[in-house]
């Protein structure tokens, strides 16, 4: 007999409620943002009561000619007048500031942080809403914020978190503030405006230990480290000793041989280095085609954030308005580079696979491995397969996904920068999002 578990109900109504959460988010992904904008003046319902028994306070007040109606109609006038004129008060000389991070992640909470200056004298500002008009499509939801308190001539912090929806650069600017500030009668409203950008690098997902030690083949022999002369680890060589140099690198025995003064060249342990290819080319404007090139971008980006963070040496080529190539190095500085061009890459409908592979070697130095990532199955020529090892992981290949753990909630098909949207036709079944099957593999023909 199996004993009833009381927490088993509440466990799978929380597993009920978050992937009925995740499945709506999933499908507000693709469509736009809602914004609202609030008129400058508007009444809340409560306040359109207020007005109606204002209203048939005066009427009755008019029928009866009776003194204490007309000074309870008067004294209904001077409060909706008061609650007017406050609201319009604490929205005065209110200055907002963003402290806006470095970047963000898509489908990664963003902390933003808002700044409230009231430059009043006496004043202060109370029940202030705050509201994001311009760049809301880069996130789930409208960017938003409440607040409680300012004092005059003070400055109040109010800490937010967003989850960005599409990478790119996004500009805030327009935004709007609005109180009902005090009875809750008359909602005011006024738009201002103060310029910043946000940055979104593409989703980042953790990346299996078997892609990673494919990345640490660094040569056809298969070693993981190689040697580099100009450190101090291992003995590589000599060379002629020059003036200046530090004299307990000096090879004395072999001066003393050959007569010519000579000094150890040492060598230090240098990683792997490993070149991302990242393959954007759209062959039609298409969600299901847009969904794997923002995959093959996603992945390349989860890629050099994890094997940066190991201390691999990491580069780029890609084509953004432009052959763009960064070479293989490590550290903070690198990682953030690499993410930035992925986060920007433009709409790619000129330049395919093939004059991917056909640029790059000009630009592949010896000792790298390059590891493409295309949105499609690809089969390497013999030339291509003759020029080194080359790792290939393509987003419409289920061994390939599986070596990224993306979040089940992120909808790539929505990852793109606004205006690199498709346009859909609900006529044409083929402009719409349809489960991204498997492609037959297209062949690479052989370059010369």
């Amino acid at each position: 007999m199996t004993a009833w578990n009381p927490d088993a109900p509440l466990a799978g109504a929380r597993e009920r409620s978050m992937s009925l959460f995740n499945s709506q988010k999933q499908r507000r992904g693709g469509a736009a943002t809602p914004v609202r904008r609030r008129p400058g003046i508007d009444f809340s319902i409560t306040g359109l009561a207020y007005c109606a028994m204002m209203l048939f306070m005066g009427a009755a007040a008019v029928n009866t000619q009776a003194n204490l109606l007309f000074g309870v109609f008067g004294l209904m006038i001077g409060i909706f007048l008061v609650s007017h004129f406050i609201a319009g008060l604490v929205l005065r000389k209110l200055q907002v500031h963003r402290v806006i991070p470095e970047h963000g992640t898509v489908a990664s909470p963003m902390p933003l942080t808002y700044e409230f200056t009231n430059t009043k004298r006496y004043w202060p500002s109370l029940s202030v809403t705050l509201a994001e008009m311009d760049g809301v499509e880069g996130f789930t939801t409208q960017p938003h914020c409440y607040l409680l308190h300012a004092a005059p001539g003070m400055t109040a912090s109010v800490p937010v978190e967003f989850i960005p929806k599409r990478r790119g650069l996004h500009g805030l600017n327009q935004y709007q503030l609005g109180t009902s500030f005090p009875f809750g009668f008359i909602k005011r409203a006024v738009n201002r405006s103060r310029k910043d950008m946000v940055l979104v690098f593409p989703p980042l997902a953790p990346v299996d230990r078997r892609l990673l030690s494919m990345c640490r083949s660094a040569d056809n022999a298969g070693a993981t480290m190689r040697p580099k002369p100009g450190g101090m680890d291992e003995f590589y060589g000599v060379k002629e000793y020059r003036a200046g140099e530090n004299r307990r690198h000096i090879y004395w025995r072999r001066s003393a041989r050959t007569g010519v003064m000579v000094s150890k060249l040492m060598t230090q342990a240098a990683p792997p280095r490993v070149l991302l290819l990242v393959d954007t080319y759209v062959k039609e404007r298409s969600l299901e085609e847009h969904a794997l090139v923002e995959r093959s971008i996603a992945m390349a980006g989860s890629l050099a954030s994890q094997t940066l963070d190991e201390g691999l040496s990491v580069g780029l080529f890609v084509f953004s308005d432009g052959w763009v190539g960064v070479h293989p190095t490590r550290g903070k500085r690198q990682r953030d580079e690499l993410l930035t061009i992925l986060a920007r890459l433009p709409l790619n409908q000129s330049h395919d696979t093939q004059s991917l592979l056909d640029e790059c070697y000009s630009f592949l130095e010896s000792g790298t491995t390059p590891v493409l990532f295309t949105p499609r199955d690809v089969q390497m020529g013999l030339i291509e397969r003759a020029r080194g090892l080359m790792v290939v992981a393509s987003a419409s290949s289920p061994a390939a996904r599986a070596w990224f753990k993306f979040d089940p909630s992120i909808d790539f098909a929505a990852c793109m920068p606004p205006d690199q949207r498709p346009t859909i036709d609900p006529k044409d079944p083929a402009s719409r999002q349809a489960p991204v099957d498997k492609p037959p593999a297209e062949p690479l023909k052989e370059a010369v």
